[in-house]
């Protein structure tokens, strides 16, 4: 325990805070991870111990706990009369809108995860908060749906995040002018999907018809 009394994981919290300060100037390195320590007043182990996978798991807690605030900020606005669209949309928003105070540091991040030898846990985390947005949103799927959402999502997310710290718009009304037109992109191509499978099924049955015709049923 620290002279404050919290265990290793109890000061997760104020670890990541502390980091935050300096995450902006000195990205998540452990120069970084020193200072905050300095700042807390505690041992520089105590955050080897709170974080034992270093600032990669830093940045998976950063982008865990920034889902669960979206989650339940989006169950505070009972979403339930809107369209699963807009749901979504929204999911996606407040997402990043909750990133707005650490802009740099969700910038330093992503330039870390961009790096080949951390692509896997990049894709992992945008996975992570696309399911999150999903059930958010009321989504029970269980069949192939429930991956290809996610997958589809965890790419409308990301690039929205991309466009979205270049974006210096008031507001950042282009932002959400882009992600309007992911979303609706997202849309067409699953409506020109859902034609496919229904023509595939007529020339399942085609095909079956003239089986019968010819041999017999």
């Amino acid at each position: 325990m620290t002279s404050s009394g919290k265990t290793p994981d109890e000061m997760r919290p104020d670890i990541i805070e502390a980091m935050l300060t300096h995450v902006p100037f000195d990205g998540w390195t452990p120069i970084a991870i020193t200072r905050a320590a300095a700042d807390l007043k505690i041992d520089r182990a105590m955050i080897g111990l709170a974080f034992p996978g270093g600032a990669l798991e830093m940045i998976g807690w950063f982008s865990a706990e920034a889902d669960r605030v979206m989650s339940e900020n989006l169950a505070a606005e009972h979403i339930e009369s809107l369209k699963i669209r807009e749901r979504i949309t929204l999911a996606v928003r407040r997402r990043i809108e909750h990133n707005t105070p650490q802009r740099e540091a969700a910038r330093r991040a992503l330039t870390l995860l961009a790096l080949p030898q951390n692509a896997a846990l990049g894709a992992k985390l945008a996975w992570n908060t696309a399911d999150a947005m999903w059930r958010a949103a009321g989504d029970t799927s269980t069949d192939y749906n429930y991956y290809s959402k996610r997958t589809i999502l965890a790419g409308v997310f990301s690039a929205t995040l991309l466009y979205w710290l270049n974006d210096d718009s008031d507001g950042a009304a282009d932002t959400w002018a882009f992600l309007d037109r992911r979303i609706e992109g997202v849309l067409a191509f699953e409506k020109a999907k859902a034609r496919l499978s229904r023509i595939g099924e007529s020339g399942k049955d085609f095909v079956r018809g003239l089986g019968k015709l010819r041999y017999g049923a």
